[in-house]
């Protein structure tokens, strides 16, 4: 009895603490919607399903030595508000090649939701990556993004360039997708970039909102040490920057809230990326 109480209390301290810093950190969370949501294990069958990526409109990804591509995060499109993610437009030029959003592209997960990211999508002329967040699964509406989307990890490899879009919306990876990821690094390009929702470093004690498994974290961040360029990540709303084995790590401030963007460009020479605001 006694030990039953304190599982009790423990999930009550880890309750009060996730709201807090929902609070601070400003990411409005549905809290019914955060309980019903999905299984990552049910998402990673889908791995063949590119529903999205392969429709008949979507643009061709052709990358070659020298070219720019655009990182934005937390975009938290609602029934009623596109966040000015159409603005995005704006920042393409020839130079950008693709563009990827790193999760909570929605609030709520609902198809009316997903629908209007595709439309906004489909104007902006250069293929668009989507990766999975945990808004996008909220009240089981995986069952959405998997019908007009699909799978929530792949990889994209065009040129001497490898992107890992990988599937981090129930705050952690597992070992099977981890192990798909260190098989498949041996045969990608020379530019490797890993794009996930859920952040790996904090900046100070109340950015809770990370990786909840820290051997997890530890064995990713062993996976690509030295052999990925960089790894770009969301979920807190803040511009986090940190560099480990080789990998630069950056957390991508939210859309949402600023208009903020990456650009990056690569060249024979190196990368360079700025942080840019529509």
């Amino acid at each position: 009895m006694v030990k039953y109480f304190h599982k009790i209390r423990v999930l009550i301290f880890f309750m009060i603490f996730f709201i807090g810093t929902v609070i601070l950190t400003g990411c409005r969370v549905d809290l019914l919607g955060f309980i019903i949501s999905t299984d990552l294990d049910e998402r990673l069958r889908e791995r063949y399903n590119f529903t999205f990526i392969e429709r008949d409109n979507a643009p061709p990804l052709s990358l070659g030595d020298e070219y720019s591509f655009i990182v934005v995060a937390d975009t938290h499109i609602s029934n009623n508000n596109t966040r000015g993610f159409e603005r995005l437009k704006y920042a393409i030029d020839c130079d950008v090649k693709f563009v990827v959003v790193l999760g909570d592209i929605t609030q709520r997960g609902s198809e009316r939701e997903v629908r209007k990211f595709i439309d906004i999508a489909d104007t902006l002329g250069v293929p668009v990556f989507p990766v999975i967040g945990n808004h996008d699964i909220y009240f089981g509406n995986w069952s959405v993004w998997r019908k007009k989307i699909g799978s929530t990890r792949y990889r994209i490899d065009s040129g001497g360039t490898t992107l890992f879009i990988l599937d981090s919306a129930n705050t952690f990876y597992g070992r099977d997708q981890l192990s798909w990821l260190q098989s498949e690094l041996y045969t990608a390009g020379e530019r490797v970039f890993v794009f996930s929702h859920t952040n790996l470093f904090v900046e100070h004690p109340f950015d809770a909102n990370q990786n909840i498994d820290m051997k997890e974290r530890a064995r990713l961040v062993s996976i690509l040490r030295n052999r990925a360029d960089f790894m770009f990540t969301g979920h807190v709303h803040r511009h986090i920057t940190k560099s480990v084995g080789g990998v630069r790590y950056i957390n991508v401030e939210a859309f949402r809230r600023n208009r903020a963007y990456l650009r990056l460009t690569v060249t024979p020479i190196g990368i360079e990326y700025q942080l840019r605001r529509l």
